[in-house]
């Protein structure tokens, strides 16, 4: 593949970390691809505040934190672009254009939509922007016109919405965005520590950027099988969540898995080798993220933009000459 061709991909920063689920549904992607790609990692700002617009101004300090997991992660500045969102107008530009012919049928139909809503407890207090959220997102990958965008399992079929709004906008106005790809990493869905979906509002992450002591702490205190009380018990693997991290993180885990079902190994030697494999993997995310000084990551994001921008610039001429409105 040519380096010429691009990859767009984006975390919110509505929190100032990520996880495990973040680098196993996407990072590890973005890492792989940018030996073949030009990868767009972008800090998706704008996105954050859809649900945590009461508190804007912690948005500036979590989209750095969100930088410097993505570069401790092995996103490499010197070959991938990393930028924050708003550091580039033209994604709010685009977003108003795209939102002038996207049917508002589409967007309430989104499942997210309907999650979100009822989480913010009622239409009082459901911000424009959580409906708009698909055409924003649209606006981020149509602006690059990306080969294709990095997602977990569980996410891709949000990116359909895009997809449409790209035909739309081609079908009225003339061809300037062309059809992009999911990109599925190897491991699409990783469980939190109490086996439901890692998630930061469930609070059951392991997040690169916590101590050693942190990491073990959340995984001697994760879900194993109920039923497994002494060692001689039986186990089940498939349930129990310091077992599919061996799964992911150990070159062991069948004879792992076949000693827990088999009641030859307790919960506490898996939670050890869990701990082992798991911090070990953090541990040059851990240190290359030391290294980043708030000033490093300002020139990384201020170079970033610079680059980002002249991309989008150019589509932008490109949507404004098709539109008839340039």
């Amino acid at each position: 593949m040519s380096l010429q061709q691009r990859i767009l991909s984006g975390a919110r920063s509505n929190r100032p970390k990520l996880h495990l689920g973040n680098y196993e549904g996407a990072l590890r992607n973005w890492v792989k691809l940018q030996e073949n790609f030009k990868v767009f990692a972008m800090v998706a700002d704008w996105h954050g505040l859809t649900t945590e617009f009461m508190n804007p101004k912690e948005t500036g300090r979590n989209s750095r934190e969100v930088a410097k997991d993505m570069i401790a992660a092995g996103i490499d500045p010197e070959r991938s672009v990393v930028f924050i969102q708003s550091h580039v107008k033209e994604h709010a530009e685009l977003h108003l254009l795209l939102s002038m012919a996207t049917p508002l049928g589409w967007l309430e139909r989104v499942p997210t939509y309907k999650e979100k809503q009822k989480d913010l407890g009622g239409a009082e207090r459901e911000p424009y922007g959580l409906l708009g959220y698909p055409v924003l997102q649209s606006a981020d990958i149509l602006m690059y016109k990306p080969y294709g965008v990095p997602v977990g399992k569980d996410q891709a079929p949000h990116l359909e919405i895009s997809r449409e709004i790209g035909r739309r906008f081609n079908h009225l106005y003339g061809h300037v965005f062309p059809e992009f790809v999911n990109l599925i990493g190897d491991v699409p869905v990783l469980p939190g520590t109490d086996m439901r979906k890692m998630s930061k509002s469930y609070d059951n992450c392991i997040y690169i950027n916590e101590s050693p002591d942190e990491t073990a702490k959340k995984i001697k205190n994760a879900f194993t099988t109920p039923t497994k009380i002494k060692k001689t018990d039986p186990g089940i693997p498939e349930g129990c969540a310091v077992c599919q991290y061996l799964k992911v993180y150990s070159p062991n885990w069948e004879q792992q898995w076949n000693e827990d079902r088999e009641g030859l190994r307790g919960c506490s030697q898996n939670k050890n080798e869990c701990v082992e494999v798991i911090n070990e993997l953090l541990r040059p995310m851990r240190e290359r993220r030391a290294r980043l000084d708030d000033a490093t990551i300002e020139d990384i994001l201020t170079r970033g933009a610079a680059e980002a921008r002249q991309v989008a610039q150019q589509t932008m001429q490109e949507v404004r000459e098709a539109m008839g409105i340039w």
